[in-house]
Parts: structure tokens; C-alpha cells; sequence
């Protein structure tokens, strides 16, 4: 059977974001996904994860202004420093946390930059990032973001991340492969994780339309989910999903898709 691990800044949103550790607990999780512990110290979180039993197997970089709509600054051009700063920032609140791996937001193309600069940028951090994180003994995942949901988002395919993939030449790069996003940019969604299961590091999930929980719109997550174990995937599963109503009342589909 798949291992589930609770997406915090999805669900249980229904109560504050400290407090989402112990409802995932609750629910019967043992390992916890988010995208930015930033906001509060790394020992406060630790001190959650240590109280509930729980692993965390998954944050993001820093991602520049998030409120305002920024969406990660990997392939910005004009903020190689900023972007050097926050993977020192990140690695440090993984080491306290204990988390494995660490993904990068790429980000929107920016005004004024081209395609291929904002390409060389992105290949250059990475390679950065992939050795700094090497350092501390983690692994990087960048992740294809489909440009319904957020336009002008750079990385958008997974034959373009597997492309970065053999430029940067990192063997602790992979790829973080969201069901919901590549559904919506190319589907294939079977063949995919067949064919490039060595390259990827880490697999969410969401039903489509609507980004909602398995079980509510097209996708055959009963036959994935089978699909995904005969394959001999030994990660976490991040459910990165809006649940339809209350988190609690929609996780049913964690039996019925597995049985």
C-alpha cells in the first residue's frame, strides 16, 4: 500500500497551521509535507513532529514574496543572491527538522527575460543548490507546475525537467512529480511514472478537475495507486489537495482507492 503524508498547508486548514501536526496524527498520518516552515522557529515545528510522532518528508526553498503572488526565483536572473541566501536558510531548517529533501520553485518567467536566460539561470542555481545540499546530505527535487493554475510559470513539463535534470549532472537532483499538475499539462500519467520512476524523488497527488481528493474527478487513482506499488516506489505520497468540505470528512478514499 502507498504511504500517505499530509500536505499541512492544504489540509486540516480548518485550524491553525501549528496545530494542523496533531489533527494529522489524529487522522491516522505519520508523515507531514508543507511548502515553508519559515514563518516560525525550526525548533517549534521539531518540537510538533517529536510530540505526534510524525515525519516530515518535504518543504520548499524559500520562494520569494509569496503573499504577492510570487511563485518560487530560481530563473530569476537579477536574484542569483537571494536565491543563494535561502538555500542556506533552507538547509539549516532542515537539518533541525530532519527532512531528506528539499524542493525548488522555479518561479514565473520574469518581465523582461528571456526564455533561454531565465533557462541558463535556473541551471546554474540548481547546480549551486544540488551542491550545497549534497553538503548536508539532501536531495533536491524541482517540480513541473502546470500554467493553468499559475501562469507564466516556468517549469511546466516533465520532459523539460528531465532535460534540466541531465544539464545540471547532479546525482542528488530529481524530480518532484505531482500527479494533479502533469494531468492537467500531458497526462500520461501510467507511462510516466513507469519510465522515469528513477528520476523521480517524490510523488503528490489531487484529483482533477478541481484539485480536490481522489475519488472526485477523472483521474483512476485505485489503478494508479496499484500501479505505483507494482512499480516498487518506496516514497511518500504528499497529498497536496483542497479538500471538498472538512479534511477528516474526505479521507475515506484513503481505504476505499487501496483496498
Amino acid at each position: 500500500m502507498p504511504k500517505f503524508a499530509a500536505n499541512l498547508t492544504m489540509l486540516f486548514n480548518e485550524v491553525p497551521f501549528m496545530d494542523r501536526f496533531e489533527q494529522a496524527a489524529k487522522a491516522g498520518f505519520e508523515a507531514v509535507e508543507f511548502l515553508f516552515p519559515y514563518d516560525f522557529p525550526a525548533e517549534e515545528i521539531r518540537g510538533k513532529l517529536v510530540a505526534h510522532k510524525l515525519q516530515l518528508v518535504l518543504h520548499n526553498l524559500p520562494a520569494g514574496d509569496w503573499a504577492a503572488g510570487e511563485r518560487g526565483i530560481a530563473c530569476h536572473p537579477k536574484r542569483v543572491e537571494e536565491f543563494r541566501l535561502g538555500v542556506a536558510k533552507a538547509i539549516t531548517y532542515a537539518g533541525v527538522l530532519g527532512v531528506g529533501q528539499l524542493n525548488c520553485l522555479a518561479g514565473k518567467l520574469p518581465d523582461g527575460v528571456s526564455p533561454l536566460e531565465a533557462h541558463r539561470t535556473l541551471v546554474e542555481n540548481l547546480r549551486f543548490a544540488a551542491a550545497e545540499l549534497k553538503k548536508a546530505g539532501l536531495r533536491l527535487l524541482i517540480e513541473p507546475i502546470n500554467t493553468f493554475d499559475i501562469p507564466g510559470f516556468f517549469l511546466s513539463r516533465t520532459d523539460q525537467a528531465l532535460g534540466i535534470l541531465e544539464e545540471v549532472g547532479a546525482d542528488n537532483l530529481f524530480i518532484q512529480y505531482d500527479i494533479y499538475h502533469a494531468q492537467r499539462m500531458e497526462g500520461e500519467i501510467g507511462a510516466t511514472l513507469r519510465d522515469r520512476l528513477a528520476q523521480i524523488g517524490h510523488i503528490q497527488l489531487a484529483d482533477n478537475p478541481g484539485r480536490n481528493e481522489p475519488g472526485t474527478g477523472e483521474l483512476n487513482y485505485a489503478f494508479l495507486f496499484r500501479h505505483i506499488d507494482a512499480l516498487g516506489y518506496k516514497g511518500w505520497i504528499g497529498c497536496e489537495y483542497k479538500p471538498k468540505g472538512a479534511t477528516t470528512e474526505g479521507l475515506g478514499w484513503r481505504q476505499s482507492l487501496t483496498a
